[in-house]
């Protein structure tokens, strides 16, 4: 019984010590602890957060009006002039928008402040509006589409409060994060919440929200994100940046816990170069790729599914040069395993340019090693080689020779949600321009509306591709059809017009657009 009770003892004094020296704690309490309140973490970031205003000039769509016939001398001949001449409808109109940015450096009376590209796209004027409301005009040193990141400088004698990188990397779910912006113009909004996954895959997840091409991986969380908090800052609890807000999913436009940020680990390397170039340089292939699927993997011989499968190859490319042929596999990229598809950009963007790298592809049932010269992406774009933002309008155009209707189309955008006042959860085509002398003009179209049905006596059919509505229109010129009914949305309402359907005689001019 005494040794029983001696064994009971070490036992309870060993399971003590162990207590006080830590070593039978849980795991996670030797992490760092969940802050308390997040108002120290938070005081001194918010000067480093600013709020982008933007006004975008539209020219006013002209209502085609004829001069009555009034009596020789009349007044009122006079005063119709006037009206058609400088009246409202000749006069250009203002659309503002909203977003979110932050400091990065300031050298000298210059500071530079990140945002996302589509906050300030095709803006007239910027204005960047600091924590203690002064206002400054924004200048672009760069801008890029492909991570939806722009960069920013204003001049100021006045010392900023500077927002500094974090390793995204790093970062793991359940980590505490805050989002601080402007959401529906509410200035120095914070929200709080967590990491919902580090790595999310839109193109897949999520198809019905166009993404940036180049980014392999949003960060996800659950913290309050809405319109308006676009370009602003991902802080985690140590006070660093660790991602860029650039997009929600919602059925409503509001936020349902489901919000994007583009990881700081791109973000930061984006940005460095608008810095130095004004622009980025990406290395490029001149391939097009999609996933492979167990049935291409199992087809090909292939034992796993892993890799990009060529589609198609751009001529005079450096994928041509180097012998790729489409049907191959990817598998490899500079010693870089091509686990999946959605990575191969983002490995041959970060390639050296104008460098000879080595390339393993799947071809006949086995690899093929090649060499292959590095191009240069934007050099590929000014060439005509790649297609870029607004090139479906452009093809439509070419194939036309003027505007359908009176109006380009294109498929909606999360650059556009903002801009034009659509909802995320609206689907259509969005009037990106509109012929000033159409029939779709005069009865009030305007860039913004979205197409979302096109009906026929019998036939109703909803679109969401441009060539879709192209093709429709086309079918019914050659049934001899006279109208057509189309399903407009506006913000909130939506309606109902007919426009004729007999050849366009507008001379297919159109504003530039970005």
């Amino acid at each position: 019984m005494i040794k029983y009770r001696s064994k009971v003892f070490r036992y309870i004094l060993t399971l003590f010590l162990a207590v006080q020296t830590g070593f039978c704690m849980p795991s996670w309490t030797t992490k760092e602890a969940a802050p308390n309140n997040f108002a120290d973490i938070v005081e001194p970031l918010e000067a480093a957060v600013v709020n982008i205003s933007t006004i975008t000039e539209i020219p006013r769509n002209r209502i085609p009006m004829d001069m009555p016939n009034f009596p020789p001398g009349s007044p009122f001949e006079e005063l119709f002039r006037h009206f058609l001449e400088e009246g409202p409808q000749a006069r250009p109109r203002k659309t503002t928008s909203l977003g979110s940015g932050f400091i990065i450096s300031q050298e000298g009376k210059e500071a530079l402040i990140v945002t996302c590209n589509h906050v300030i796209a095709d803006a007239d004027k910027i204005t960047i509006t600091l924590n203690d409301k002064s206002e400054f005009e924004a200048r672009v040193v760069g801008r890029d589409r492909r991570t939806d990141l722009a960069l920013l400088k204003i001049t100021t004698d006045n010392q900023l409060t500077i927002a500094e990188w974090g390793d995204s990397d790093t970062s793991r779910v359940g980590e505490w994060i805050i989002a601080v912006g402007n959401p529906f113009g509410l200035s120095s909004s914070v929200t709080a919440g967590i990491i919902s996954t580090v790595a999310r895959n839109l193109s897949i997840k999520a198809p019905n929200l166009a993404t940036a091409d180049y980014i392999d991986g949003y960060i996800q969380t659950d913290a309050s994100i809405n319109m308006g908090n676009s370009g602003g800052p991902m802080f985690n609890v140590k006070g660093k940046v660790i991602g860029i807000n650039t997009a929600i999913l919602s059925p409503n436009g509001g936020s349902i816990g489901i919000g994007f940020a583009i990881p700081s680990t791109i973000a930061k390397r984006v940005i460095e170069q608008l810095k130095q170039y004004g622009r980025t340089k990406r290395g490029w292939l001149g391939v097009k790729i999609q996933p492979v699927t167990n049935d291409i993997a199992t087809s090909l011989g292939l034992k796993k599914t892993t890799g990009a499968l060529v589609g198609d190859i751009t001529p005079h490319s450096p994928a041509i040069k180097a012998g790729i042929k489409s049907g191959d596999i990817i598998l490899s990229f500079n010693d870089h395993e091509v686990k999946e598809s959605r990575l191969l950009p983002r490995i041959v963007g970060e390639a050296p340019i104008g460098s000879k790298l080595p390339i393993v592809v799947w071809r006949n049932g086995k690899e093929v090693k090649l060499d292959i010269i590095v191009g240069e992406f934007e050099e590929a774009e000014k060439e005509g080689l790649i297609s870029v933002e607004g090139t479906e309008d452009k093809k439509m155009e070419k194939r036309q020779g003027r505007p359908i209707l009176g109006v380009i189309l294109q498929s909606i955008k999360p650059s556009q949600y903002e801009r034009f006042g659509v909802n995320e959860h609206t689907r259509g085509l969005v009037i990106t321009y509109v012929d000033p002398d159409s029939e779709a003009a005069e009865k009030g179209l305007r860039p913004g509306d979205v197409i979302s049905e096109v009906l026929l006596e019998t036939t109703r059919e909803r679109v969401t591709e441009p060539e879709q509505f192209v093709k429709f229109i086309e079918n019914a010129r050659k049934n001899k059809k006279k109208q057509i009914l189309l399903l407009i949305n506006r913000a909130k309402d939506s309606y109902y017009i007919t426009l004729s359907l007999e050849e366009d005689t507008s001379d297919g001019k159109r504003s530039e657009e970005g």
